[in-house]
């Protein structure tokens, strides 16, 4: 795997790789990432700020910040940062994936 994304991946050979979607693009990721490691592997941001255009990239990586919120493609909002991907999982970012690479 190799990306133009904010995280960088170092070689793994002990888990399962495993597709979702972001913004209806298929990555491929590994079982027990994180969405945000999963959407930052493949691109520089994660969403927008509510409040202004500015890009945001998850900010404390644990949960408490809550700078990384997205949904679940039934809307439902978790933590990027703290939820972990699933095989087959739909993401949906605040800004559609704009920004891709």
């Amino acid at each position: 795997m190799t990306s133009a994304g904010q995280f960088h991946r170092i070689p793994v050979s002990e888990r399962r790789e495993i597709t979702c979607r972001v913004d209806g693009k298929p990555i491929s990721v590994f079982e027990g990432d994180t969405v945000l490691t999963a959407v930052l592997t493949f691109r520089r941001d994660l969403r927008e700020f509510e409040f202004s255009s500015d890009l945001r990239s998850g900010f404390c990586l644990m949960g408490a910040c809550q700078d990384c919120w997205v949904r679940k493609s039934n809307g439902e909002r978790i933590r990027a940062c703290s939820t972990l991907v699933a095989d087959g999982q739909e993401i949906v970012t605040q800004h559609g994936g704009k920004t891709d690479g």
